[in-house]
């Protein structure tokens, strides 16, 4: 037996005796134990209910790429170089990354878990199963790195008009690839780069989305993480669903940027600014400057207004702290 096996059995919220859980998975109640706790491991909470079994506290959706296909708009699914399903990898942008320069464009993988789910600056991204997304996205372009400017931030923007079709608010932006909500982090984003600078090129876009978070792993993040789950009062809706909307602002909003660049994106951008005329400390190898928050420029590069004047801030090699 499978771990996903027994977590589709019990995505349904339903309290499952282990006597049921190994009659209908043809294993011993002991096999049942075992994975009961490997799923525990991974931040699943499964919850205890005695001699009547084990539940989740609230029912999940396992990620079905059939499910998500049909939830697609015909003209997006026909764009589709692939769209890939797994129950666990290393990571999706590493399995991406894996298939080298014959995978398609707009490959889309994603997991039910990571086992090495990264951020930015080699940060690691929890990716416990059921609960949450983790998807990559392949995108060619044809005009070089140089073309790229601002294309983390764009992808901020996709993942908000994203949740903006679910008709979820309450998210912003900040730079260069965070989305947050008052209570903290909801989204991260990790654009990793190939080919040449002037001359053909390929993006691999990682997004790491927050549904709902338990107690132990928001003690685990380190920092303040919030999830859709508290946007959408306790109840954030269905994974499938979540994954076709975003799938569906990709290849539109990535189009986008390939035929109009980051130019398209400013302005909205600017509308989700989470640091725009917010006090600011900016470290980077050089030390530390503090300033207010003044926007972004064309390129993507942050705006730091300190008593020296104005500066560009266009590394994503730096900690933007509130000061």
């Amino acid at each position: 037996m499978q771990p996903q096996q027994l977590l589709a059995l019990l995505a349904s919220g339903d309290t499952l005796s282990g006597s049921r859980l190994a009659s209908e998975t043809g294993v011993t109640r002991a096999a049942i134990w075992k994975q009961i706790e490997a799923l525990r491991h991974r931040g699943m909470p499964i919850e205890s209910a005695g001699a009547a079994g084990y539940c989740l506290p609230w029912p999940i959706q396992m990620l079905d790429g059939e499910g998500i296909r049909l939830q697609l708009p015909s003209a997006i699914a026909g764009r589709l170089g692939a769209l890939d399903v797994y129950w666990e990898l290393d990571s999706t942008s590493s399995e991406l990354q894996r298939r080298g320069p014959t995978a398609p464009d707009f490959s889309i993988v994603t997991a039910e878990t990571q086992t090495a789910g990264r951020g930015r600056r080699g940060r690691s991204w929890l990716s416990p199963p059921g609960l949450n997304l983790y998807m990559s996205c392949l995108k060619r372009f044809d005009a070089g790195f140089a073309s790229l400017s601002g294309l983390s931030l764009a992808t901020g923007v996709i993942v908000l008009r994203a949740l903006h079709a679910l008709a979820i608010d309450g998210a912003r932006l900040k730079w260069p690839n965070d989305v947050l909500t008052e209570r903290g982090k909801l989204a991260g984003i990790l654009v990793e780069l190939s080919g040449e600078y002037q001359g053909p090129c390929a993006a691999v876009i990682g997004i790491g989305l927050n549904l709902r978070l338990t107690p132990a792993l928001h003690e685990q993040a380190g920092q303040p993480i919030a999830d859709l789950a508290s946007l959408c009062n306790g109840t954030p809706p269905d994974r499938n669903q979540v994954a076709a909307a975003l799938v569906t602002s990709l290849v539109q909003g990535l189009a986008q940027f390939e035929r109009d660049g980051f130019a398209a994106f400013v302005d909205e951008y600017a509308q989700h600014d989470a640091l725009r005329g917010v006090p600011l400390r900016v470290s980077s190898a050089a030390g530390d400057l503090d300033g207010v928050g003044a926007g972004i420029d064309a390129r993507g590069a942050l705006q730091l207004q300190t008593a020296a004047g104005l500066h560009g801030i266009d590394s994503a090699d730096v900690t933007v702290r509130r000061a």
